[in-house]
């Protein structure tokens, strides 16, 4: 089922049962609510729903999907609409599912170290709340403002912690999940361990709302450690200081963030945040921002100056250290708002290309000289300790037939190189919309096909957020 000629429509007796599920005030059908509900951060593509419901309650999903699963009516669950893969786009209409009311904490349990937390909390309000508790949730999206935690789930977010820490999987223990049917199901345990049938918790993870809508999470949380310190590392060669990033963990310091970013990164958020300014050397290409952090000072300290010899073999210029909070706030402001003021400053895409962090210095390189052959810039930044590099590729002074003619045959090429390179895809932005076509580079037709019957067996019929990550047969 690919075509939404196969699709039923929200004719008028269906609008009025799902008025009479969820109520009047949350069936949404105006043209400027449908148009604010038709895209999310993904460059500029818009597919208004036909309507936009705002459930409050698990009982009220799981009527909405009935009523959705017996008259064949698309269903594309959002978020915050942070995304940069169009994953809550409602590419074929139907129903956008709004979740931003199941916004509350349901418990912080601080004898197990876990949190029970509805979908549409956002991200850094979760871990605010279980900070005071003395506890800490590590995944940490640049959107984390406002991106929420249901969006997080969905698309198995990381961020800079994910070096130390790991991604959004690495904290799931549970889920209930309503299916395209209608049914209600907990996807495991609220344990540590489960080796106890297949896990259906991770297959959800990372899922991008094709096999069911995600309506409670079960984290773990660890303790929030007690100090830590924060590296601003100046390179005159951008693929030096991508060279360095997997001698550090070479010598068995393991950061807690270490990001990469390009002068021009840098540039741009200052250029568009003036408040942010910060002198920048002269001859520096590139620049790590290095974290570690921990429950001993003094062992930070050593880490630093371990850090300070390897990175020096590599060119590092003088390296600055942030003194206080206002500081480590100001350098991570400049790098979570890279992609937003490179966002301002052009038309442009960007890939979430991964490969092996010692494969970063290649995968530079191969960006560049794709970028020269095709008459491309970029700009890239990314979470280099795992070898995530965000590709930016801007349009500049190319015309828009050129830029739609030879943008697909660059990054078609690119992915080719990075999966040579022992890489994937996508890192943390999910397949959703627009890398759907690329997939056979990176899977075989056996794997494309078990995740083609994996779907079937969830959602027989294709309602449930269709044209997302895989065609269906």
């Amino acid at each position: 089922m690919s075509g939404i000629a196969t699709y039923g429509q929200l004719s008028q007796h269906l609008m009025s049962e799902l008025v009479s599920i969820v109520g009047d005030g949350y069936v949404l059908t105006s043209p400027e609510i449908l148009e604010s509900y038709s895209h999310d951060e993904t460059e500029d593509l818009h597919f208004p729903p036909a309507a936009v419901i705002r459930p409050a309650n698990t009982e009220e999903v799981a009527a909405i999907m009935k009523l959705a699963s017996l008259y064949k009516i698309p269903v594309t669950p959002m978020g915050a609409r942070t995304g940069l893969s169009g994953g809550a786009l409602p590419v074929f209409g139907g129903i956008g599912l709004s979740m931003e009311r199941f916004d509350r904490i349901l418990r912080i349990d601080e004898r197990n170290h876990q949190v029970t937390v509805q979908p549409g909390v956002i991200t850094q309000v979760l871990q605010e709340a279980v900070a005071e508790k003395g506890l800490f949730y590590p995944p940490d999206p640049a959107s984390r403002g406002s991106c929420f935690i249901g969006g997080n789930v969905a698309e198995n977010s990381g961020g800079p912690k994910a070096v130390k820490y790991g991604v959004v999987k690495d904290y799931v223990l549970n889920l209930e999940v309503v299916l395209p049917s209608g049914e209600v199901i907990m996807t495991g345990a609220n344990v540590l361990k489960n080796a106890t049938g297949y896990n259906l918790t991770q297959l959800m993870v990372g899922s991008e709302g094709t096999l069911g809508v995600v309506t409670a999470i079960v984290l773990r949380l660890i303790p929030l450690p007690a100090f830590d310190k924060l590296l601003f590392i100046p390179f005159p060669d951008a693929t030096q200081a991508c060279a360095a990033v997997s001698a550090v963990f070479r010598a068995g310091i393991i950061p807690s963030a270490m990001e990469f970013m390009e002068r021009a990164a840098v540039e741009l958020v200052c250029r568009y945040h003036p408040e942010l300014i910060i002198p920048l050397p002269d001859k520096a290409a590139a620049f790590l921002l290095v974290e570690v952090d921990g429950n001993h000072e003094d062992l930070l300290v050593q880490d630093c100056a371990s850090i300070s010899t390897v990175v020096e073999a590599f060119g590092a210029g003088e390296i600055s250290f942030a003194e206080s909070d206002t500081e480590k706030t100001k350098l991570w402001s400049i790098r979570r708002l890279a992609g937003e003021s490179v966002k301002r400053h052009s038309v442009y895409k960007e890939e979430d290309t991964v490969v092996p962090r010692a494969e970063l210095p290649a995968l530079l390189e191969n960006v560049k000289s794709i970028g020269r052959a095709y008459g491309f810039e970029s700009v890239c930044y990314g979470h280099a300790g795992d070898g995530n590099l965000h590709v930016n590729i801007l349009r500049g002074d190319l015309s828009a037939e050129a830029w739609e003619e030879k943008l697909p045959v660059a990054i078609r090429e690119l992915f080719t190189e990075v999966v040579k390179l022992g890489g994937t895809i996508s890192a943390e932005h999910g397949i959703g919309y627009v890398q759907k076509p690329y997939m056979p580079i990176a899977f075989s037709e056996i794997q494309l096909e078990i995740f083609r019957r994996i779907k079937k067996v969830f959602d027989p019929h294709n309602i449930m957020n269709p044209g997302k990550v895989i065609d269906m047969m």
